[in-house]
């Protein structure tokens, strides 16, 4: 490999980091400054850089500047800087970035662009993607559905790239051995067809079998080219994403995150809040606001926690209320999904079905002890709503965590204020601590973040062939005792800050569960040293 080769492979360089002795080796004498740094030194010196950054729009591209130069240094750096720099290179910066990708492009960053109009490239666009790398983790979205913010095309390729670099910030999944893809369907959205800059495909959504042919051959070639590949889907629509996950879901080692990443956080905060007030899940009454991908798959795990704990189909069903935007959904709902139905009520047990068009009434109608907002309607959980359903029960279960934070149902701090400090909260961006009345309270992120590195870590440390029920609700009980909720204004969720302690205890229940569950493929005894024997320590 050529000298400026090197230089230019992000995998591979460290600039002032080159010793003298791999300087001469490599041909690089000449080509970098004379001074040999320790990536301490470096890292401190693109520290101060960074924060002479005068929004996190600046940082974000700063530091995507970095990731494409010297993947070592830049997770280096993030290792150090885990809690402040998640919101910067993830959720809510992220969001401004994909809507302004074709505007600020500069490089692809490794990521595979597959357009759902030449299948015949999925082959090679996938082997020159992964230029020979073993290849264990795969994050591919259709960017119909990111985030709170819906359809940007290709654009939505920045979130397979941000979703890695969590992966590895927080687990320890090594960079070089994992691949971002995002397929090019179309969009939707006229101001990217209009746009002379848009770097996508010039036409609307394709659907149909043309869509579902094109999916099928991309999980075959990626599985054929990636024999021990970890298969994450993200951001994809409401008529697509449960519809592909099961598909595949008891065939090839696959997660979706917004279907049971986002299940698999709430139940855990859940559960967190459960140990502080002291209740029993099955004896809670569960609204969601929001019935799309995000809030059925979040309705899905709570209920399948439910059936753990002992209760029937039938029992269990009858704890569970989705809300959407024509009210409580019913059986006779027009156009209801496949996620929504099993979930449905009966207009027969409601003397005012009629009046159960919004939020409040419903609220008023059911008395919920657990509200999860995954609407994307801001403001949505008012004064009244929040009063109303705190008059109702002693220690109410709020979280309102659609993102980014403009799409917020409410803030933190009006959930506490509003519930006279007796809310459980959890928001889906960060939020600062709240001052009430004398308690510092502090609020728990509902960010998949918690539980997706370390799920993928367990499985594939395992060499699980699949990623199971039992495996995904092992890792949500594991994030259970981190924190203490004996203190006053506890969190119901553990602090991203120890986003990479955490993520290995994930990764070991999910292991064991695999282990557990005679799924691995390969010998594995101890998941513990597997896990420590795979993690990746950015280091030269």
């Amino acid at each position: 490999m050529q000298a400026r080769e090197i230089l230019n492979n992000p995998f591979l360089n460290k600039g002032t980091g080159f010793t003298q002795a791999e300087r001469d080796e490599l041909g690089l004498n000449g080509l970098v400054p004379p001074r040999v740094q320790t990536i301490a030194e470096q890292a401190e010196q693109t520290y101060a850089q960074y924060q002479t950054k005068v929004n996190d729009l600046e940082k974000r591209l700063f530091l995507m500047q970095i990731f494409n130069e010297n993947r070592t240094l830049f997770y280096y750096l993030f290792s150090q800087h885990v809690a402040e720099f998640m919101p910067i290179v993830y959720d809510p910066t992220i969001a401004e970035t994909i809507e302004n990708y074709s505007h600020l492009f500069v490089q692809p960053q490794d990521a595979v662009y597959l357009s759902v109009d030449r299948p015949q490239d999925i082959a090679t666009a996938l082997k020159n993607g992964s230029d020979g790398r073993d290849i264990r983790l795969l994050v591919v979205s259709d960017a119909e559905g990111i985030l709170g913010i819906g359809d940007w095309g290709v654009q939505g390729v920045d979130i397979s790239v941000g979703k890695l670099m969590v992966y590895t910030a927080a687990a320890g999944i090594d960079p070089s051995q994992v691949l971002p893809v995002v397929i090019d369907a179309g969009t939707n959205r006229q101001s990217l067809l209009e746009d002379p800059l848009y770097l996508g495909e010039r036409h609307e959504r394709i659907r149909g079998q043309q869509y579902d042919d094109f999916i099928d051959q991309f999980v075959a070639e990626a599985e054929a080219q990636f024999p021990k590949v970890y298969l994450h889907w993200e951001d994809f629509g409401r008529s697509n994403a449960a519809k592909i996950l099961d598909k595949y879901k008891d065939k090839i080692t696959t997660f979706n995150d917004d279907i049971q990443g986002t299940g698999i956080i709430v139940l855990a905060g859940i559960l967190g809040a459960l140990k502080i007030s002291g209740e029993k899940l099955t004896d809670q009454k569960y609204l969601s606001f929001g019935a799309g991908t995000a809030g059925a798959g979040i309705v899905r795990r709570i209920y399948d926690e439910m059936r753990v704990e002992g209760l029937s189909e039938a029992e269990a069903k009858s704890h569970f209320y989705l809300v959407d935007k024509q009210g409580l959904l019913f059986e006779d709902t027009p156009d209801l999904t496949p996620e929504q139905e099993p979930f449905a009520r009966k207009r027969s047990e409601f003397a005012n079905a009629d009046e159960l068009t919004d939020l409040l009434s419903v609220i008023q109608t059911v008395q919920p002890t657990i509200m999860v907002g995954t609407s994307t309607v801001p403001g949505a959980f008012t004064e009244a709503v929040i009063k109303e359903m705190a008059a109702h029960t002693d220690r109410p279960i709020i979280f309102p965590i659609s993102n980014p934070t403009k799409l917020m149902e409410a803030k933190a701090e009006d959930v506490i204020k509003w519930s006279d400090g007796r809310a459980l909260v959890a928001t889906g961006i960060p939020s600062a601590p709240v001052e009430y009345n004398g308690v510092t309270y502090e609020i728990g992120q509902a960010n998949n973040a918690l539980v997706y590195p370390g799920l993928a870590f367990g499985t594939i440390a395992a060499t699980s062939k699949l990623l199971t029920d039992e495996m995904i609700s092992a890792a949500a009980h594991s994030l259970g005792g981190i924190v203490d909720t004996t203190q006053p204004g506890a969190a119901v969720l553990p602090p991203v800050s120890k986003l990479d302690v955490f993520s290995k205890t994930v990764a070991i229940a999910t292991g064991q569960a695999a282990l557990d569950a005679n799924l691995n493929q390969e010998p594995v005894t101890d998941i513990e040293k597997a896990i420590d024997e795979m993690k990746w320590i950015p280091k030269y």
